[in-house]
């Protein structure tokens, strides 16, 4: 088998070799790289066009303020697909490489006007993973707010931190049309 492999190495030679390495270092990145990039491109397509789905924007000349706020609240979701909403919030910290613990989650129903989802997160991570969760939920997730933030070190050489999280996804009551 060794003696294959040196034989192999002879015949393609330094230039050979060098292509080789670079073949594989080409197809490490397409992995590392390009692969997460591109499904991040298309989770973000895909809230694109939920957004546009539940508030399509017309061109009118006289816009009154009634129009107005039904296209924002036709930006919410209905209270019955929140379970898609945490769902998608689960994905955006396993993507950020965070581990969760078992979180609180609350219901605020109100009698007009959104529901509050409360949401409280612990979790474990690095600082870059708390950072990029956050902007990502931020980012791809317009129904949700950052309420507060706490992280604490064990000890001060560690990397990890314990934190918590916590956020409201606001939605729009059952039967409510936008």
């Amino acid at each position: 088998m060794r003696h294959r492999l040196n034989a192999l190495l002879r015949r393609l030679g330094a230039a050979g070799i060098a292509g080789l390495g670079v073949l594989i270092a080409c197809a490490a990145f397409y992995v590392s790289a390009v692969v997460p990039r591109e499904e991040e491109a298309a989770a973000q397509r895909l809230a694109l066009e939920r957004l546009k789905a539940r508030a399509p924007q017309r061109a009118t000349a006289t816009s009154t303020r009634a129009d107005e706020l039904r296209r924002f609240y036709g930006m919410f979701p209905e209270a019955a697909e929140l379970t898609d909403e945490v769902e998608r919030l689960h994905g955006l910290a396993r993507r950020a490489g965070l581990d969760l613990a078992q979180g609180e989650y609350r219901l605020e129903r109100r009698p007009t006007g959104l529901w509050a989802y409360r949401v409280t997160l612990p979790a474990r991570g690095s600082y870059g993973q708390f950072r990029e969760f956050v902007g990502s939920v931020l980012k791809q997730m317009p129904i949700a707010s950052l309420d507060a933030m706490r992280f604490e070190r064990k000890k001060a050489a560690e990397t990890q931190l314990e934190g918590q999280l916590r956020l409201t996804l606001y939605a729009r009551a059952p039967g409510d049309s936008p």
